[in-house]
């Protein structure tokens, strides 16, 4: 997987939709498919989608299929995230180092 698969993935709102109803447990694509307003096939499209690109991994038990979220494929997605954020940080310290110089000189 990469961030920008998983990026991608999420851009649809019915995947993130889907992909945040499974945040709490794994669950059916019949248990999906009963709080979205999209068609029992279309979850699971979004799912496969959301499967390719890592987030999510399927887990059988007897004759059911249940999704789940895959937390290790968010590593790569909160690492390119992670980046932004420490140039976030890096950009204040320096504004900060700015002002103070310019108070104390």
């Amino acid at each position: 997987m990469t961030y920008e698969m998983a990026l991608t993935a999420l851009a649809d709102p019915s995947r993130r939709n889907i992909f945040e109803a499974l945040r709490t447990c794994p669950r059916t694509v019949t248990d999906i498919a009963g709080e979205q307003p999209i068609s029992r096939p279309a979850v699971s499209q979004h799912l496969k989608v959301l499967q390719t690109a890592g987030l999510v991994e399927v887990y059988p038990k007897g004759t059911a299929r249940y999704y789940g979220i895959r937390h290790a494929g968010l590593a790569e997605l909160r690492s390119y995230l992670d980046g932004f954020w420490d140039d976030v940080l890096e950009a204040y310290a320096a504004e900060v180092d700015r002002q103070t110089g310019e108070q104390n000189g």
